[in-house]
Formats: structure tokens, C-alpha cells, sequence
């Protein structure tokens, strides 16, 4: 008996993570410097851990509410309040979820039957993908382009939707792009999501990380705000990665059903990290602020060699990335990267592992320190020289 022939077709037909398959890869060389896996280099704001550590010493190990504490599900309504002018109730509205990624898978589940549609972004963040294909969904990609700086365009939208379109999932600020899309730009949008009665799966896990806008929640809008459902978390902006603390706020009709499987799958998210996550958005704000000032700052040096060193790379406004065009060099993303790690042994992440909109480009993280950072610019300067001397 072939034991793998017992196991679902379409988990089977789920593709491994992009970016943790070439992380694997990167691992087998020795002395590595890697761009590209997504996560703060900070640690833990001090203030948080001494609130979870006390929760635990206070005896908080036990169950919470499947819904969450909550006194943190009324911390995140009073952030979202303040920080995106968006009401939301605590008793109605919110679940804690054991990180953002669930969240997403979620509402995932609980909108889309077989043969439902969803429209993903391409290039998108790899998660979605495989969270459709697990609720035996239809994706349609929608098409983002380096032309318009990754953001959607109207037309594109509208021209993407059918009759049996149910869900928009968004992501903005953009992983892998760092892509932002402003109030006015997301306004042009409303109107097509209400004419198309979308419910609009908006993943805002990078809201806090916008350099140059202040950053507008899809649900900021009211006449489409019963159609969104708002993800977002800890781990980024509070550098709570490990943590797996996140949240979704939506509809009380759809929060409803999507806390059954929450019930029976997570049952809630971990107690004392939960105490962690309502003392972050208590009390630190300022190391938040200070983070995405640093971000900000690698941001600009990590822009200004690439466009030095030839490849061409557009200001991202927000998350950790910027998405670098390798075209000049005539490989393929994957091959561009395999070639960089084994010459110069840096590991940046290929575009494709975001979807075909992302060949021909690299995904490069600066969540790291500027010290990384230009030694990583000066692999990369040393790499396009080499490939110009064999052209």
C-alpha cells in the first residue's frame, strides 16, 4: 500500500513555501548572509515579555474565551479606533487568533465552497494560494504590475471579476512588493466592491510599518464596511513573530461562524502571550514608532545602491521589502539567486515564489541591520559585475 495515496488530493496539490524551500537551500552553504525571510531583527519589546512572564507567574496559563481576552479584543478596537478611525465592538467583532496566518486561513474557510472564486494578488504572498487550494477554491489571479508600483488598478479589477467571484483578498502595505495604496487610491475600489457585493479579505499585518502616508484601513470606508474582513497581528510591528499573536475583525454575522472552526481547531490563542500582545498596544507604541524609523532609514540606503548597482528598484512605502528587476541579467528569479548564494553566498528570495507576476524580480528583506545591509549590496555589486565580464 502507497500510504501517500490515503492523503487528500488537495492538500497534495498545496506546493511547499517559496521562500522557506530556498531558505532550506541557502542553509547547505556555510557563512551565509540571507535578505530573505520576513522577520523583524529586533527582539520583543522588554515591556511586553515581563507582561507575559508575569501572566504566567499570576497563574493566566489557563483557557481564555475562543473569542479572546477580552480586555485585549477591547485594546484592539480602542487601537483601530484611534490609529484608522474604524469602530469595531469587542463582544461583536474581533477574534484573537494564534497569528495572522490563521486569521487568513479563517476567513479563507468560511467564505469559499468548491468552486467559489477568490482574487488573489500575482505576486502575492505565498500563504494565500495554498489556503485556497486546502477550501477546494478557485483563484483568479488579479495581475499586479511593476508599471503601476504593485497596486491595483480599477480597470484591472473590474475586468477580473465574474458572476461567480465572491472574495477579494488584498494586502497592502504589500508582501513581497512593499507596495502602499493610499486613501484616494483605495477609494477608486469601494465602489466596484459594493456594485460586485465582494467580501473583501483585507490583510493589513504591515498597517504599521507605511513610511510616507498615513495608512488608510479598507474598512475605514463605511459603505463597504460590513464587506471587509480586517486581518492583522503582533508579529511585524511589535517584533512578536514567535509569539503567534493576531486578530481579525469583521461583521458579527461572519465573526460567528468563522469562531467555530477557530473553536474546535485553536480554541484560542496562547493565554500569556495574549497578556503580551494587550501590553503592546497598551503601552508601545514608541518602540514601534522607533522600529519603522530604523526601517525607514535601511529602506533608503537599501534602494539607493541597488538603483546604483543596476538593478532597477522602486521605492517601496511600506512593510520590509523592496522588489528588485533582475531582467538585465537574463536568468530566470531562482536561477539569479542559486548563482548569488553559491558565488557570493547571500540568500535573497526569487520572485516566482510569489506567483508568476513575480518572475524577474527578487525579493530582498531589510529587516536587518545596515551593517548587513551593505555587506549584502556589496555581494550583489561584486555578482553583476561578474555576470557583466562573462557577458
Amino acid at each position: 500500500m502507497n500510504i501517500k495515496d490515503k492523503v487528500s488530493q488537495r492538500i497534495i496539490n498545496i506546493k511547499p513555501s517559496g521562500i522557506r524551500k530556498f531558505s532550506d537551500y541557502a542553509r547547505q552553504f556555510d557563512d551565509v548572509i540571507s535578505l530573505g525571510v520576513g522577520e523583524p531583527d529586533y527582539d520583543t519589546p522588554q515591556y511586553i515579555c515581563n507582561k507575559a512572564i508575569q501572566a504566567i507567574q499570576d497563574g493566566q496559563t489557563h483557557y481564555t474565551a475562543n473569542r479572546g481576552l477580552l480586555s485585549l479584543r477591547q485594546a484592539i478596537c480602542d487601537y483601530y479606533q484611534a490609529r484608522y478611525d474604524v469602530a469595531y465592538d469587542a463582544n461583536k467583532h474581533v477574534i484573537v487568533t494564534t497569528g495572522s496566518s490563521e486569521g487568513i486561513d479563517l476567513a479563507i474557510r468560511t467564505l469559499i465552497d468548491p468552486g467559489d472564486e477568490i482574487i488573489i494578488p500575482n505576486p502575492g504572498y505565498v500563504a494565500y494560494e495554498s489556503a485556497v487550494r486546502a477550501a477546494n477554491g478557485k483563484m483568479v489571479f488579479l495581475p499586479l504590475d511593476e508599471e503601476h508600483q504593485f497596486k491595483i488598478q480599477p480597470d484591472i479589477l473590474e475586468a477580473t471579476i465574474t458572476n461567480k467571484t465572491k472574495v477579494l483578498l488584498i494586502n497592502y502595505p504589500n508582501n513581497p512588493t512593499g507596495a502602499m495604496m493610499t486613501k484616494e487610491e483605495l477609494a477608486q475600489l469601494v465602489p466596484i466592491i459594493k456594485k460586485h457585493e465582494l467580501i473583501v479579505i483585507s490583510d493589513e499585518i504591515y498597517s504599521e510599518l507605511s513610511y510616507d502616508h498615513v495608512y488608510c484601513s479598507l474598512a475605514s470606508f463605511d459603505e463597504i464596511k460590513d464587506q471587509v474582513i480586517t486581518i492583522n497581528g503582533f508579529s511585524k510591528a511589535f517584533a512578536m513573530t514567535g509569539w503567534r499573536v493576531g486578530y481579525l475583525c469583521a461583521h458579527e454575522a461572519l465573526i460567528e461562524e468563522m469562531v467555530k472552526i477557530h473553536q474546535f481547531g485553536a480554541i484560542c490563542a496562547n493565554t500569556p502571550a495574549q497578556y503580551g500582545a494587550l501590553a503592546g498596544l497598551k503601552a508601545c507604541q514608541s518602540d514601534v514608532n522607533g522600529m519603522r524609523d530604523d526601517y525607514r532609514q535601511r529602506r533608503n540606503f537599501l534602494v539607493k545602491r541597488l538603483n546604483e548597482i543596476g538593478l532597477p528598484t522602486f521605492m517601496p512605502e511600506g512593510a520590509f521589502y523592496t522588489f528588485s528587476n533582475i531582467t538585465s541579467t537574463h536568468l530566470s528569479s531562482y536561477d539569479f539567486c542559486v548563482e548569488l548564494v553559491k558565488k557570493e553566498r547571500l540568500a535573497l528570495t526569487p520572485g516566482s515564489a510569489f506567483g508568476s507576476g513575480g518572475e524577474g524580480f527578487v525579493r530582498i528583506s531589510y529587516a536587518y541591520s545596515l551593517d548587513e545591509l551593505k555587506s549584502a549590496t556589496d555581494k550583489i555589486e561584486h555578482f553583476m559585475k561578474t555576470l557583466k565580464s562573462i557577458d
